[in-house]
């Protein structure tokens, strides 16, 4: 009989990697608010030690993942190999971009499918429509599930409690006069996504800009994305939204939840 192991405090097995844990926080510390890190800043963000983050940052220059110029520690191209490596082996977001760019093309606006990781809303498919102004979103980009139309659909997917969980986790910020700061008036939009399978920002979280999205279910019934479509206030009411834009995305939404 094979003797028994033991796990740490957090679950995890004896065999696992600490160091590798601790590396790939370092790795998710960078973001678009944070495109450089000083070992100070590494360390307050992945709760580790000065000692224990300079050591992930100077072996992750070592293997070519960051630069460093004696104070900050920037990503290099090479980390885009990592996203890579879930982009184009996982099925949802092969079968998922020939979609997304043909509802673009019917939609002439900004398609992305997104999916919910830790109480964020992930990129993982997208349809740039090239403007002189971007949207902005990028593929691996993170919005809070609460405070996006892509993360209340992806939350009106989850029971009550988990729904709960999340928001009582959540820390509202106000980006612009029409964000929803309050735990009841997410929740409430959150329902309203359940029941209209559909949801819906009007310059909440940047002036000028809307965002409707609706589900993605597989075969079982079970949301496992959300699909969306981003635009200038100026070119389209959430009127416009509705009655044009809504059927269309619902109707390539359908189309992708049939091959799940």
């Amino acid at each position: 009989m094979e003797p028994r192991r033991e796990s740490d405090p957090g679950g995890r097995p004896p065999e696992g990697m600490a160091g590798l844990a601790k590396g790939l926080a370092v790795i998710e510390a960078f973001g678009p608010d944070r495109p450089q890190l000083s070992v100070t800043d590494a360390a307050r963000a992945t709760a580790t030690s000065p000692a224990t983050a300079r050591r992930c940052l100077l072996t992750l220059e070592q293997l070519g993942y960051v630069s460093f110029d004696g104070k900050f520690f920037r990503p290099t191209p090479r980390m885009v190999r990592l996203g890579a490596a879930y982009l184009e082996t996982a099925s949802l977001p092969s079968l998922a971009q020939p979609l997304v760019l043909a509802a673009r093309d019917e939609l002439g606006e900004s398609v992305s499918l997104a999916v919910l990781e830790d109480d964020q809303a992930v990129f993982i498919a997208r349809a740039e429509v090239q403007r002189i102004v971007s949207t902005g979103v990028r593929l691996g980009a993170q919005l809070p599930a609460h405070a996006s139309a892509t993360g209340r659909v992806l939350l009106a997917g989850l029971p009550d409690d988990q729904v709960d969980d999340i928001l009582q986790r959540s820390r509202p910020q106000a980006t612009t006069s029409n964000t929803l700061v309050t735990v009841e008036q997410i929740r409430a939009r959150v329902r309203q996504a359940r029941e209209e399978c559909l949801a819906y920002t009007d310059e909440e979280l940047e002036l000028g800009m809307r965002t409707m999205a609706v589900p993605v279910h597989d075969s079982h019934g079970r949301t496992r994305a959300a699909l969306s479509v981003s635009s200038f206030a100026a070119r389209a009411s959430l009127d416009d939204m509705r009655t044009k834009m809504a059927p269309v995305l619902q109707g390539y939404a359908e189309r992708l939840g049939r091959m799940l």
